[in-house]
């Protein structure tokens, strides 16, 4: 019995030193008014292309949610299926012209739509033909090492191996650009890097939305 204990109590500590063996970075991400930005996707490229793991395609939601898509910005990996839920009472008519992927799903309702595969790495306009206020972005990564930053402006990318990485950033106010090139960094087993990073940014032109008393059908 103590035996048997002993081998689970092993498993569980070569489970922890296996998790252990993998380093995080923290960046606070703020704008030229040194104002927290959030919705900016931070990308992480290994320098040794050898080291680029395979990409491993997710299947990924943007819902469109009080005639809004939720999230305005979702970065995926290449190769991944987009689902667009409709949680609306109205139908929705979702598009994009982007080069990274063009696409139409036509009038629809709930989840009737077929998901969209995006197999290219690049930036993804999201639009709806009735509601021409609506807009969302999705980035598609060529690297699997990617995060979000939130309201507060901070993004954390766990789990990245040890070794050197190119930074890169893009926000929906930088334009339709692959984004901005930082510095290399290097990530050691273990441990945590944390870094600043200041871009300009620009606001984002939008059609202004119609409101619920113009037309309750709409």
């Amino acid at each position: 019995m103590h035996i048997l204990k002993l081998k689970s109590w092993a498993i569980i500590c070569l489970c922890l030193s296996s998790l252990a063996q993998a380093g995080e970075i923290r960046v606070n991400v703020k704008d030229q008014q040194a104002k927290p930005v959030e919705d900016a996707v931070l990308l992480l490229t290994p320098v040794d292309p050898a080291k680029m793991p395979r990409l491993k395609p997710k299947d990924e939601v943007v819902d469109q949610i009080d005639k809004e898509f939720m999230p305005y910005v979702k970065p995926v990996v290449a190769g991944s299926k987009i689902f667009f839920p409709n949680k609306d009472n109205v139908r929705h008519h979702v598009y994009s012209f982007s080069p990274a992927k063009s696409f139409e799903i036509q009038l629809y309702s709930g989840k009737s739509a077929a998901p969209v595969t995006l197999d290219k790495p690049g930036i993804v306009v999201l639009g709806c033909n009735i509601h021409d206020w609506m807009l969302g972005y999705i980035y598609v990564a060529d690297t699997p090492y990617f995060g979000k930053s939130k309201a507060d402006g901070t993004i954390v990318i766990e789990g990245l191996p040890e070794g050197d990485y190119q930074m890169r950033i893009w926000h929906p106010g930088m334009g339709m650009t692959a984004g901005e090139s930082g510095k290399q960094v290097s990530i050691h087993d273990s441990g945590t890097m944390q870094l600043n990073w200041q871009i300009n940014v620009k606001p984002v032109t939008r059609i202004s939305r119609k409101s619920s008393n113009q037309d309750p059908g709409y």
